[in-house]
């Protein structure tokens, strides 16, 4: 199964450092935060990912074009025709499409622009700028259980993203992006999806997929929510850097599930 990760926004609200490269290649630690998200996926099987470019896409590509040697000891022979040997070269079992979706293209514009990639499979989608320990066989089990075409990871943070309005039957009623909301369940990406999605798609590079699309979706309960209650957190601003830095630093980052 394919997962799609969002990274092309401009990233204005963290402009400290997204002057310089997209916001999923800020780095946590030692590593970009877009490879914190794969590593989590990864380890539950998911390896081909379909990354949706557009802002400073060059940085992402020069850096998945060489991570091979960046991961691995290598010997650079001058006076053998400039070889170069690579050794201990363990990586990660990743196929890795990287695609230019334009640089001010919007969410649903995006995911449009990647549908060839796509077919007619259900494919998992998430936002190139949040880390959670959320377990991806329960989200597709309740997915898959629902029979919706779209199910999404509803979280309980703060008071700063839009609200859902979750049925007993766990499909999503209603949909409304950036309205204030006090401790309901919003929206933390990591979600499966239909390809049926397409059809609530256009070519419009401005569709934002949060609107609309999720909203219509709410409407012809077609929208599934699994209620996570564990840790997420994204990294909008440089505070939010600041504070995934400490975590990991710490050495208990609550998404880091690998060895």
């Amino acid at each position: 199964m394919k997962v799609v990760i969002l990274a092309g926004g401009l990233g204005t609200r963290i402009s400290e450092e997204s002057h310089l490269k997209p916001k999923p290649m800020i780095g946590i630690g030692e590593h970009p935060i877009i490879w914190h998200i794969m590593k989590y996926y990864s380890e539950f099987g998911f390896n081909d990912f379909v990354i949706c470019c557009g802002y400073k896409s060059f940085v992402i590509k020069e850096y998945f074009s060489a991570y091979y040697m960046y991961n691995s000891d290598v010997t650079f022979d001058f006076t053998n025709e400039n070889s170069m040997t690579l050794h201990n070269s363990e990586v990660e079992p990743w196929k890795v499409t990287l695609a230019e979706t334009g640089v001010m293209t919007q969410t649903g514009g995006r995911i449009k622009k990647i549908q060839k990639y796509i077919g007619n499979e259900t494919f998992m989608m998430t936002y190139g700028d949040g880390v959670s320990n959320v377990d991806l066989n329960a989200l597709l089990d309740s997915h898959r259980k629902s029979g919706a075409t779209a199910t999404m990871t509803a979280i309980q943070p703060g008071g700063r993203f839009g609200v859902l309005e979750i049925e007993n039957n766990g499909l999503i009623s209603k949909f409304a992006e950036k309205a204030k909301e006090d401790g309901g369940w919003i929206n933390g990406g990591f979600m499966v999806l239909e390809p049926e999605i397409f059809n609530y798609l256009n070519d419009d590079d401005q569709l934002v997929f949060e609107r609309k699309p999720l909203e219509k979706l709410a409407k012809d309960g077609k929208l599934n929510a699994y209620k996570h209650h564990g840790y997420w957190q994204c990294m909008d601003t440089m505070r939010d850097k600041e504070f995934l830095e400490q975590i990991w630093a710490s050495g208990k980052a609550p998404w880091k599930i690998w060895e």
